[in-house]
Formats: C-alpha cells, structure tokens, sequence
C-alpha cells in the first residue's frame, strides 16, 4: 500500500487525518532513506535508529522464500534444505533469513530462494567498501576497488585466498615472521609449504628483513606462491614495509596478500598499503570484521585492486554460507553511519598521547621503559627485566631465563585473574613448535629480542574510562607483584 491508499484506510478506521499525517511523516522519511541507500550505495552519513534498521530487515526477510506466512500460501518447500528454523529465537535472532549467502559454486552469487538476503549481502559490502574508502582512507581506484565479504575469521579467509590462487609447481608461501598462529595455520591449511622469513631489530623495533626475503626467494625460485606480510600486529613488531615488498613482488612476479587484520583503524597503515597498491604489486588486502567494525567474532572482509581475484576467491568457497556475520556488520555499520565511523576513529586517535604518557609513567615508575615502537600506533609495550630475581653469579643465561620465564608469565595470569584482558606478557627466550618449525623467542616475532615485556593496545572503541581504570591497576599489580617477589 502506498501513502495515500494507507491514509485512506486509517480514515475508514476514523483516526483523523491530522493524527495520521503526522504518523506518516515517519514513514515517509524512513522510505527516503531507504531510497537513498539504494540509489547513492554507500554508508550513510548519519547513522539510522533501531526501527528503521528492523524495519529495513524485515523488510528483506519477507522477500525470502522461507517466510511463507500461514500454512498453505504461496512457497511449498519440499527440498532437504528450505530455510527451516525450529526456534522462534534463532528465527528472530536472524530476522527470519536463514538461507545464507551465495550459492554452492560461489559465495558471491544471489541465492534464487533469498532475494532480500542477497540484497541485504550486497548493500553491506556495498557499505564496508564505503567505509573502508572514505572513513579508514584505503584507494578506492587501488587496493580497496573490489572486495568481498567472508563469514568467516581472519586466519580462515586467509587460507581461502591462496587456495584461490594456487598455481601448478608453485607450493611455498614466504611468510614474514609475526608470531601469531593464525596466519601460519593458514597456510597450511590451504595445503602450502610455509618459509618464515626472520626479521631483525632496530632500535626497540622489530622490523622487516628485506634482505633475508630476498635470500629466500632466490633459495626457492620457481616455487614461490607468495609472500604474506602482515600491517596489524603486537609490539615490538611493527608493520611489514609492505611498499618493499610490494616492489619485490612485482619485479620477481609472486602474489602480495596483506594481513591487515585490525589495521583499519590506523591512517597511518592505511596509507602504507596505499603507497604499496602504487608502488609495487598487492592481490589482496585480509581485514577483519569484529577487530574493525566491533562486531562479534566470525568475518573478514577481503579487498583487491583486481577483480578476478575477489571473483576466484568467491568460487573457491565451498558451498553455502552462514549470512550472521553479515547481518551483524549490516546492522552495525546503518546505526554507525559514516560519521559515526569517523568519530570512533577520532576518538581512538585523541587517546594516543593520554596512553602513551600513562605508559610510560608507570614504566618509568617500576625501573623498566616504553618500547620505542613509533610505526606501530596500536600496540605498546613496556620491559618487565625487573620483574624477576636477578641472575645468579654461577647460573649461565639459557638456565636463567628458562627459571625466570614462570615468573614473568605469571605476571600476566595475575593481571587476568584481576579482571584485566587483552594484555600480552612476553617472557625472553620461549620456544614454540608450530608444524614441526621450532620459533625462539615466541611473542616477540624475532629470535632474541633483548627484554621481558607486556603490550596492551590502543584500538577502536576503547574509552578513556576504561583506559584509566587498566593504567590503576596495572600500576597495584606491578606493585603487589614486585612486593611478592621479595619475599
């Protein structure tokens, strides 16, 4: 029913026209924003209410085969799987679309049985695309062109994109060395052969080793895949020098895939992989949906200066996909709007000076420093080599740092056990196995970095409050913990 028609029928109901006109006006500007999105394809600047949002899903959910009404109309479903839900909670919970996303051959494609699903799909990579442009500053004619949404974790749409490109005698990714086990475990998923590339220290800094990489491109010429650099990381690690890479990659003809994981957030990462998208050659860019868009845990979003990337990696996708994730970051980025976005990206960056100084503060306070990590603005880490008892006159260093490496962990079980998360403590000297390679120095992203240390990070969304409050307890538990380690 149009306006005029619904005002026609209120007035039969005797509900005056002035009551009416004054309802409508609501509907009326709901519509227009409905319009707009459709017509502009892109976030919207301010962000929508929660009814318009609702309103905006429902609306979508009424186009999908599965919500037939009563009993009887329209759709007789009789294959083995027909958007069934049992619960009328995991029904509401998903605003009635349970088809998912794509199709078996390819993520991408519309789904025949869920027309409003698929367009609720494409208007929210629509919008990431949007946001990623024009509030995080990624290319919009470069490495944020083409995109596509996965619902699934970072790690996992990592391996989807080098099974996407897979070539015949290429069986080796060179991986810079980040000592998370995600990115590894997606290489060997996707049924490659993963050659770390070591970094090096400068300064407080551990950095790419460009030479090293070249080293091992010459080593395994002919079966090298890709190189895989990473953008997001913890402190002392800082962003790969993507543009270097990017350059090598082009010149030795090897796909670039970034691990951006929550590097949206920072300008400053983003116009470093800009500058590679110009400079060098980048397939794709792996971000992550809950670390950027504070969303729960489950999507990736996976952007290409190359349309036949996004392509390939949609076909690689096996079978339908679950739409949650998606519904989430749709949901999420209408009630942000564009200049929502911004401001949390405003706010995080007002933070930086308040934590840093507070950092340090206490640092300086316990005889240990702030790791000078000034290319990566998201993490910080501060030394804990006072933490422990010092070295015994008779006792070798290998010994010593294995007694004491208990100690410093337990530093860190003391700050989660007092309500504080998202804290990593790093003790020197630890070793970790992952498929059969042995990393020294295990946190720290390089074999011997010369201190104990803890990071916490400055990321989107967090509040001065809750900034203040981690500082005063840090600041009692490092106190509680020297005092405890004199006895």
């Amino acid at each position: 029913m149009d306006i005029d028609e619904l005002l026609t029928a209120f007035q039969s109901l005797n509900i005056p026209k002035t009551h009416a006109t004054v309802g409508f006006s609501n509907l009326i500007a709901s519509n227009k924003s409905f319009r707009s999105l459709f017509i502009n394809r892109r976030l919207p600047d301010v962000g929508w209410s929660d009814v318009q949002i609702q309103s905006f899903l429902y609306l979508f959910s009424t186009l999908d085969t599965n919500n037939k009404g009563d009993e009887g109309q329209r759709w007789c479903g009789v294959g083995e799987r027909e958007g069934r839900v049992f619960s009328s909670l995991v029904a509401n919970r998903h605003f009635g679309m349970s088809h998912g996303m794509g199709r078996s051959g390819d993520i991408i494609e519309p789904q025949p049985k869920a027309a409003g699903s698929s367009v609720m799909v494409k208007l929210t990579l629509l919008m990431v695309l949007d946001a990623i442009r024009r509030g995080s500053g990624l290319d919009s004619k470069g490495v944020a062109a083409h995109g596509v949404l996965i619902p699934m974790c970072t790690g996992m749409s990592m391996s989807l994109v080098l099974s996407s490109i897979r070539r015949e005698g290429r069986d080796i990714v060179l991986w810079s060395r980040i000592d998370q086990k995600s990115c590894f475990k997606a290489i060997s998923t996707a049924g490659l052969l993963c050659k770390v590339v070591p970094t090096k220290i400068v300064g407080s800094e551990v950095v790419t080793d460009l030479e090293a990489m070249e080293t091992l491109l010459q080593k395994y010429e002919g079966r090298v895949l890709a190189i895989i650099t990473t953008t997001s990381c913890f402190a002392p690690r800082v962003p790969d020098k993507v543009d270097e890479v990017a350059k090598i990659c082009q010149r030795v003809d090897v796909f670039h895939i970034i691990n951006n994981a929550y590097g949206l957030q920072c300008e400053k990462t983003c116009k470093l992989i800009n500058r590679a998208g110009v400079v060098g050659r980048v397939d794709a860019v792996v971000c992550s949906m809950d670390k950027n868009f504070l969303v729960p845990v489950g999507g990736a979003i996976v952007i290409s200066p190359k349309e036949e990337i996004i392509k390939t990696v949609g076909k690689v996708y096996a079978g339908r996909a679950s739409s949650s994730p998606i519904i989430d970051l749709f949901i999420t980025l209408l009630s942000m709007g564009l200049k929502g976005y911004q401001q949390l990206l405003s706010e995080r960056n007002a933070l930086l000076p308040h934590f840093t100084k507070r950092l340090s503060e206490i640092a300086s306070k316990y005889d240990e420093k702030l790791l000078e990590c000034p290319s990566n603005t998201i993490s910080y880490g501060i030394s804990l080599d006072h933490l422990a008892r010092p070295k015994l006159d008779d006792q070798n260093e290998k010994d010593y740092l294995a007694s004491i490496g208990k100690d410093v962990s337990y530093f860190g079980a003391l700050l989660f056990s007092r309500c504080v998360s998202g804290t990593r403590v790093v003790p020197r000297a630890q070793l970790k196995v992952m498929g059969g390679q042995d990393f020294f120095g295990f946190g720290s992203s390089t074999n011997e970095y010369p201190h104990a240390y803890m990071t916490a990070a400055c990321a989107i969304g967090v509040t001065k409050n809750e900034v203040d409050e981690f500082f005063a307890r840090l600041d009692k538990n490092l106190k509680e913990f020297k005092k405890k380690m004199r006895k």
